[in-house]
């Protein structure tokens, strides 16, 4: 799905907290069961993405003008990965099983 949406990866941003300006242009979808992805109704850049389970969002690293200077902190869905998206240096990487297999030990469900 990432691939899709954004041509590439999903390169994201967590954070402890946020605020949103101009919530009027932004447009939300259900893009499964379990999550919510949004984008700018004016310029139509990709925002968000919605763990809609425990309300989280990520955001879309381009957002910001800092986030070059950022770690990564994993890689998940390495296996579902363009043979292009080699991502250099020391981090963890999950494959979309494993992804799934952790959510579901930590109680989501996926139904």
């Amino acid at each position: 799905m990432c691939r899709r949406w954004g041509g590439a990866f999903y390169g994201a941003l967590t954070g402890e907290g946020f605020s949103i300006a101009g919530e009027d242009e932004i447009t939300a979808y259900r893009s499964s069961e379990w999550a919510e992805r949004a984008f700018c109704g004016t310029c139509g850049s990709n925002l968000w993405f919605k763990f809609l389970p425990t309300g989280n969002r990520s955001f879309h690293a381009g957002l910001f003008p800092d986030a070059d200077s950022f770690e990564i902190e994993k890689e998940i869905f390495t296996d579902e990965k363009a043979g292009w998206g080699d991502m250099m240096g020391d981090h963890p990487r999950q494959t979309g099983e494993e992804v799934i297999a952790e959510a579901k030990a930590a109680g989501f469900t996926f139904d």
